[in-house]
């Protein structure tokens, strides 16, 4: 089927695709691109950028589209329209659109947007601005997301949680981590974490230099709850994220934000703020994509019920602090104002039995422990002061003790750590009552209100118990234990709730399945204390003793009969007993199967053809509890009493297609369902007629997509009127320019599709064609003839194929050179070659194709440099591309390498040109070094274009080599070594002044267009001369084209890409307090001028 062509109007429509670049987004406007016309894309976008405050930021993007889009910035938190903080400018040269942040400050931290827009879509994409001020970075934006979440916890394994922890826990904590999870031996676990260990930290190690000191989370006595490590990073703009199981949280640097993290130096501290309940959590610190720290924040309902009071010690006794929770807690935490406390030789910190009473001691005090301590329980926090009072002398101070133990010892006696507690048990269940003496030599004897038997009596040391291995009803009473004049007293109260039997419960559960008017029943057998109280249910309905309902009940066993069952009683059967006690409930199913209800109506007419009747119907909305097996179908011919059986079809399919009709006739239908309990009453159809002959409509005139000289492909839209049945295909008839015959095309049968491509034609014939429809009654009328069409191919005007062909290629000299340049044209192009503006030398092959030429250079040579050129046109147009080939070879090694020491602190290089220095005009040294402390060959100076240099930063009592390599596109030379080693001897500083000078002046250059140039030079003078640069008379200093250093005296210039107006006279100036000094030199820009009209990348070149 054809589409119509769509307007193009902007912002009728939004159709979103992505671009090949990834993070930038299409909207295209029109359903459908004209020929030649393209939506807008990137071809390179806009890169994130980090810069310092004040200084200036750059986007840069490269955009696509035809016609040529208007590219426009924009921001999230504001606009960019003010001239004084942004500027907006296309490089041509470059074929860059590039956006100027000037004199950034931290609000302009920002995301950025480049939107590429013409008439046909539009382009966007996105790019973060990050300003630094000082050490800290401004732009805290977070783009919340989530983290891949750990797999729950599986019954008999590890939490995955705890392995989390424990790797990145310090050893001294493994064990009070796995007490939390209720972990108790974990030494078996240590194989396993070792090896999860040194996979994280080889995943830590591709971002981290340096983590250790990580400590879990804590609340601290300032209310805050903080978790911190220390932390050195490779690069320190990676980004640190923060999870809160699995899902990213936004913080800032700001104390006052809710999540803040402070960074001191390599320690990174991360704090909650006020923290509540719903700040519990399982939190995670991200590196990129390392995870780096887990901490797990619990929040326990807890109070004290009694806090911590203040406590006055003398130096050198121990001070106790204790309190009291409402909830047990393993540990709490302990601190003083600046640091959490930890169980050791100077603290003692304990926990009673019950988890309630939590002590800590502070032995042997000093006048330094004095101050505030705090208990933190969860997020409540109590806390008290230590005093520390002098004078005591020690041997009062043991004197002191003594009595003090003595006078405990004398008055305590046994007493109970923790008594006996009322406790539950169930009938036939185990029983334990236990209780905890302060002696462990103490012996007591146990007590009850009735006759104390069939129970076992156990002291393990301090802990006394009682246990009863099957309680039975009598064994309910108070129970007591008393030792040395110490009681304690507990109830134990004996339940008997009802229960069932596992064999009968698994009987009961079955579903009960009977046949319609038959009878179901169900009992069960139970057990428990009396009164027991009965219910039957029925559907979540309270069964009671009826006509059909019959309930019958004793002490042991209840029975359920349910008499002449119908299929609507079908449903779920529930017993609940239910005693003092408690409550237990059993739950079975009832099925009644019954024949099925009649097929559902309405009856859908799929086809009324001449020869055939196909209608469909639903499946009946009960099938009576089985499968439907079959349909059957019965047929009435209306105006006659007699009904005919046209016999069964399968169940699956609810539907049937009558082939016996006479034209023009109506007919009735009755359909039944059968499955195998019996068959349903019928669905009656309304009358259905039978089709008459009916031809269908012309459709559309065909339409051309595309001609070629042995094929056109046409398309066509179905014909409005159809004729009353489905189309089953169309006839499509050409005609030859000149003749009165239509000749059918599709001489294998009816066309499906409303498209097809004909093939049966003659280059430059020219060709009518038109189209009719087929349906169930013959072929209708054709349709008008489409406009003339020739069989001839399209003309295309020559454009090159690959888009990221090559603009440079280095060779070695020697080797072989081959460029493949792939092109599309029609009729087939006239291919030159040409070498700088000349045709290429007989000893090049060119090879060409319909598709694309090849340049072969079997053996090169270095006169084979130059920029060659391919030219592709014909009678449409025509199309060029340039491309620079240079033949070069191995550099050879400058010549030998002397050294002079003029200034205390440097060394100066000279050395004898290397002889392919004349031949390569790209050729250049580096020089590197090597010290007797480091040992290793480092590089100091690259892109040298002259044969001196100055080495700084010499430093004295130390030995130094140096090295000098030639080098050009091809690689390095062996080295040039300096003779004899620098032994820097130690000097003095002196003071002293001097008038600027140059040590190396400026030399003449000549740089290739389109290549970077370097220009250096060395200055000396006391102060240290201020340095200026000029082009032409003008200051360069400002002009952000030109990168300007000055690094302890060296001065050097570099233009990134030379251009036609980069040719000129170049001065530098230099001046202090003492004079002034000035050194010139004169750049000759080489080559010829290119004009490239796109930009390229990569091109398919092999060697």
């Amino acid at each position: 089927m054809c589409r119509k062509r769509s307007r193009v109007t902007v912002g009728v429509l939004a159709i979103k695709k992505r671009s090949r670049v990834p993070g930038v987004m299409i909207t295209q406007y029109v359903e459908q691109l004209p020929a030649g016309k393209s939506t807008p894309d990137f071809t390179r976008k806009p890169m994130a950028t980090t810069v310092q405050e004040g200084k200036k930021a750059f986007f840069k993007a490269m955009v696509s589209g035809e016609p040529l889009p208007t590219v426009t910035w924009g921001r999230n938190k504001g606009q960019v329209d003010d001239p004084e903080k942004y500027k907006t400018r296309f490089e041509e040269r470059a074929q860059e659109h590039i956006l100027e942040v000037h004199g950034v400050k931290p609000d302009q931290a920002d995301t950025y947007k480049c939107f590429a827009t013409n008439e046909y879509g539009q382009a966007v994409c996105t790019v973060t601005l990050n300003v630094i001020g000082g050490k800290r970075l401004i732009n805290t934006i977070v783009v919340v997301t989530r983290k891949k979440q750990l797999p729950p916890k599986k019954e008999g394994e590890i939490d995955p949680k705890l392995w989390e922890l424990l790797l990145c826990a310090p050893k001294k904590d493994y064990e009070k981590i796995c007490f939390d999870f209720g972990v108790t031996d974990f030494r078996w676990m240590l194989k396993r974490l070792s090896q999860m260990k040194k996979e994280r930290q080889d995943e830590q190690a591709k971002v981290v230099e340096k983590l250790d000191n990580v400590k879990q989370i804590e609340v601290t006595p300032s209310g805050r709850a903080e978790f911190s490590m220390d932390m050195a990073l490779w690069d320190p703009n990676s980004a640190i994220n923060l999870f809160k199981d699995g899902k990213m949280v936004s913080y800032g640097d700001d104390e006052n934000s809710k999540h803040s993290l402070k960074k001191t130096g390599t320690k990174y501290v991360f704090s909650i703020k006020d923290p509540q309940p719903e700040d519990a959590g399982f939190y995670q610190v991200d590196v990129e994509d390392a995870n780096v720290l887990t901490t797990d924040f619990q929040v326990p309902a807890v109070e004290f019920i009694a806090k911590i009071k203040d406590v006055k010690a003398f130096e050198n006794e121990d001070a106790t602090f204790q309190c009291v929770l409402s909830t047990p807690l393993n540990r709490i935490t302990w601190s003083k104002q600046d640091s959490s406390l930890e169980h050791g030789d100077k603290y003692e910190i304990t926990v009673s039995e019950d988890k309630l009473i939590h002590t800590l001691r502070v032995k042997g005090c000093e006048m330094a422990d004095k101050g505030a301590y705090y208990a933190i329980a969860g997020i409540a926090s109590s806390s008290a002061s230590l005093t520390v009072e002098g004078g005591k002398s020690f041997h009062f101070f043991l004197y002191d003790t003594l009595i003090k133990q003595y006078q405990s010892f004398v008055n305590r006696g046994v007493q109970f750590v923790s008594g006996l507690s009322d406790t539950l048990a169930n009938v036939g269940e185990r029983a334990e009552l236990s209780c905890k003496l302060s002696s462990e030599t103490s012996v007591g004897c146990w007590y009850k209100n009735g006759k104390l038997d069939g129970v076992t009596i156990i002291k393990d040391g301090a802990c006394h118990r009682l246990i009863i291995d099957c309680c039975k009803k009598d064994d309910g009473a108070v129970y007591r234990f008393e030792a040395e004049g110490r009681k304690s007293e507990a109830t134990l109260n004996i339940q008997d709730p009802p229960k069932i039997d596992a064999d009968a419960l698994g009987k009961f559960t079955k579903p009960v399945i009977i046949r319609a008017g038959e009878n179901a029943e169900w009992k069960l057998p139970f057990s428990g204390g009396a009164p027991m109280n009965i219910q039957w249910y029925k559907d979540d309905d309270e069964l009671l003793p009826g006509l059909n309902v019959k309930i019958e009940t004793s002490a042991t066993e209840s029975r359920l009969r349910l008499t002449k069952c119908q299929r609507k009683d079908s449903g779920e059967v529930k017993i609940k007993i239910k005693n003092e006690f408690g409550t237990t409930e059993a739950v079975s199913k009832l099925i009644v199967l019954d024949k099925p209800t009649p097929p559902q109506g309405p009856v859908d007419i799929m086809e009324s053809a001449v020869t055939s009747v196909e209608f469909k119907w639903k499946p009946p909305k009960d099938s009576g509890g089985c499968p439907v097996t079959n349909y059957i179908v019965e047929r009435q011919q209306v105006g006659r009493n007699k009904w005919s059986n046209l016999g069964e079809i399968p169940g699956n399919n609810p539907s049937y297609k009558d082939s016996d009709v006479d034209p023009g006739r109506r007919y009735c239908y009755r359909i039944r369902a059968k499955n195998a309990e019996g068959i349903s009453d019928y669905l009656q159809t309304e009358d259905i007629s039978a089709g008459v002959l009916r031809y269908p409509g012309p459709p559309t005139a065909p339409k051309v997509v595309s001609a070629f000289k042995d094929c056109i492909n046409l398309t066509w839209a179905p014909p409005c009127d159809t004729g009353g049945t489905k189309i089953v295909g169309y006839n499509l008839e050409k005609n030859k320019k000149g003749t009165n015959y239509w000749s059918l095309v599709n001489q294998g049968g009816p066309i499906a599709d409303t498209k097809y491509a004909v093939k049966d034609v003659f280059e430059g014939a020219a060709y009518e064609f038109r189209v009719s429809a087929i349906n169930l009654s013959g072929a209708g009328d054709p349709s008008i003839p489409c406009d003339t069409v020739i069989a001839r191919d399209p003309m295309i005007k020559p454009k090159f194929k690959d888009r990221n062909m090559k603009t440079f290629v280095v060779v070695k000299s020697g080797n072989t050179v081959r460029l493949n340049i792939n092109f599309e044209a029609c009729p087939l192009p006239e291919i030159i070659w040409l070498k700088d503006g000349v045709l290429v030398p007989k000893h090049v092959t060119i090879t060409n194709s319909d598709k694309g030429s090849q340049l072969l250079i079997p053996t090169s040579e270095r006169s084979d440099t130059g920029i060659y050129t391919i030219t592709v046109k014909n009678i449409v147009g025509q199309e060029s591309f340039n491309i620079e080939i240079r033949v070069t070879d191995d550099p050879k090694p400058p010549g030998p390498v002397e050294l002079e020491q003029n200034i205390p602190g440097t060394v100066t290089l000279s050395w004898t040109s290397s002889p392919d220095e004349k031949r390569d005009d790209r050729l250049h040294y580096l020089v590197s070094k090597r010290d007797s402390f480091k040992r290793t060959w480092r590089t100091v100076a690259d892109n040298l274009f002259n044969n001196k240099f100055t080495v700084v930063n010499i430093l004295p009592g130390r030995e130094y080599n140096f090295r000098v390599f030639a080098k050009n596109d091809m690689g390095l030379s062996p080295p040039s070594e300096s003779p004899f080693k620098v032994n820097m001897p130690e000097t003095k500083s002196m003071d002293f002044q001097s008038p600027p000078s140059f040590i190396v002046p400026l030399k003449r250059r000549t740089a290739p267009l389109g290549y970077e140039c370097n220009m250096s030079c060395a200055v000396k003078g006391d102060p240290a001369p201020r340095v200026t640069w000029y082009r032409n008379n003008i200051s360069l200093n400002t002009n952000t084209n030109y990168h300007i250093t000055n690094v302890c005296g060296v001065c050097s210039m570099l233009i990134l890409r030379v251009g036609p107006k980069d040719n000129g006279e170049y001065k530098i100036v230099i001046e202090n307090k003492l004079g002034t000094a000035e050194s010139s030199m004169t750049l000759n820009v080489r080559g010829i001028k290119q004009n490239r009209t796109f930009f390229c990348k990569d091109t398919d070149v092999s060697m």
